[in-house]
């Protein structure tokens, strides 16, 4: 549940344990998040809410007025789709940050309802696998 929200996404993964290695893991993983309803994408999303965390980018290098920016533009996300705005930052720079979210919040605002929702979903399976790799990681580092 720490990876993803989704109390079936969560059943399912449990269920088939053990995993022979990690990249089985990350595949059932990757295939739970690809077979989500409607319904669990949109618990996975409340959950994803209620993360004790300033909003996404808020930490990054900025300036005051890219911040009020960035306020601005997930407060009008979360008025268009009902949701939190999630993005995957695996690979961004911390530098570069608050720029990339602030240009995929405004890009994704003018998706339609139904194509910002597959994009959502996307975005969390891979912030889901992400988190979920990092926490084999650690367990895997804490018992060497």
């Amino acid at each position: 549940m720490a990876c993803c929200g989704s109390r079936r996404w969560a059943i399912r993964i449990a269920a088939h344990r053990p995993y022979p290695d990690v990249d089985s893991l990350l595949a059932a993983a990757s295939e739970a998040s690809y077979d989500m309803s409607h319904r669990d994408l949109t618990e996975a999303l409340a959950d994803e809410s209620c993360m004790p965390q300033p909003l996404l980018g808020m930490r990054a290098p900025g300036s005051n007025a890219a911040r009020t920016a960035l306020r601005a533009a997930h407060a009008a996300y979360e008025a268009r789709f009902g949701h939190v705005f999630v993005v995957s930052l695996d690979d961004c720079p911390p530098e570069e940050m608050l720029d990339r979210v602030l240009a995929s919040i405004r890009t994704r605002l003018a998706n339609d309802p139904d194509e910002e929702r597959s994009t959502t979903a996307e975005e969390l399976r891979r912030i889901t696998i992400n988190r979920l790799a990092h926490l084999v990681a650690s367990h895997a580092s804490a018992a060497s």
